[in-house]
């Protein structure tokens, strides 16, 4: 389960691009709201970094720069924690709760007759966001609705 920073950071990436942010997933997972914060901090930190320390140097001086730097670090590592947190979570097994919903869904599309992948007996979060994403780019919405009332 130990991953290197780097691994856990490709990872996220990864999963930032395979979970469907969908509103019908907002009430169960907080994938959605990490993902939409995260890009959200990869949009905006960089620049919110680079104006604070602009103003606090041209404010404080060179004689506040070790604080000056310091806070454009902080800036500048909001995006990597939802990554990290986004890495670390996709490998993680999915809860029995969740696996066999997992299982359940995953029958449904076969018998529907989308071509997936084989069920995995101890899936992750990574194979969920997967599936998940199948079901909502190949199944008509009225198959995939009552999943979620």
């Amino acid at each position: 389960m130990s991953q290197s920073i780097m691994t856990m950071l490709k990872n996220g990436q990864q999963y930032m691009k395979t979970w469907p942010v969908r509103k019908e997933l907002y009430a169960f997972f907080p994938e959605c709201r990490v993902v939409a914060a995260t890009k959200f901090a990869i949009k905006t930190m960089p620049p919110v970094a680079m104006v604070s320390c602009a103003l606090l140097y041209q404010n404080l001086g060179a004689d506040y720069l070790p604080q000056t730097i310091t806070i454009g670090a902080f800036f500048l590592s909001l995006p990597m924690q939802g990554l990290l947190w986004l890495g670390h979570r996709s490998d993680q097994y999915l809860p029995p709760q969740l696996k066999s919903w997992y299982q359940e869904i995953h029958s449904k599309m076969r018998s529907q007759g989308v071509a997936i992948t084989n069920a995995k007996s101890k899936p992750k979060y990574k194979e969920l966001a997967q599936l998940l994403k199948t079901a909502f780019n190949d199944l008509d919405n009225a198959f995939t609705k009552h999943w979620f009332n």
